[in-house]
């Protein structure tokens, strides 16, 4: 049985090893060990923990997933959705897409981004609604692109706790 609830800052260590683990294979995609979420200190997550709502996924008392996401001007970005290597392709990924956008309520539209070559992501994202608004070259290796959801009229209408 698995749930999804808010993070506490205790938890922050475990999602940060979960978040290791999940960005090696975007690494292995990219031919890139120095990405971003590889790099990330615990000192960085406690700042991000501060500003964010971490959703996280848990199954008999492990954290199997996470994703994070704060509004911007009426607009929720979301960030590093992240499954355990070993419950991937399971329907985590969408349940926590699912929570976070519930949570999150009340907002004109959702954003995210990944890599052109992470075709599982853009599979899961496409399949949740959101479509391609922009992309931006970083370098001939990596090409990123930007995915938006509107929100529907019921949606806004039933407000959100970030309100």
């Amino acid at each position: 049985m698995m749930r999804i609830v808010k993070a506490d800052r205790q938890d922050l260590k475990e999602i940060l090893e979960l978040q290791y683990m999940a960005y090696r294979s975007e690494a292995e995609i990219y031919n890139n060990y120095n990405i971003q979420p590889l790099r990330q200190t615990l000192k960085q997550l406690e700042e991000e923990f501060d500003q964010q709502v971490i959703l996280k996924a848990e199954m008999d008392g492990m954290i199997v997933g996470s994703v994070r996401a704060f509004v911007d001007q009426g607009t929720c970005k979301i960030g590093k959705l992240i499954v355990h290597p070993d419950y991937q392709n399971k329907g985590i990924g969408t349940t926590l897409m699912n929570e976070v956008e519930n949570y999150f309520k009340g907002c004109l539209k959702f954003q995210l981004f990944t890599g052109d070559k992470s075709l599982r992501n853009l599979h899961l994202y496409t399949k949740l609604g959101y479509k391609e608004f922009e992309s931006e070259e970083i370098n001939p290796k990596l090409k990123i692109i930007y995915l938006e959801k509107e929100a529907s009229r019921d949606n806004i209408l039933k407000g959100g706790k970030h309100l």
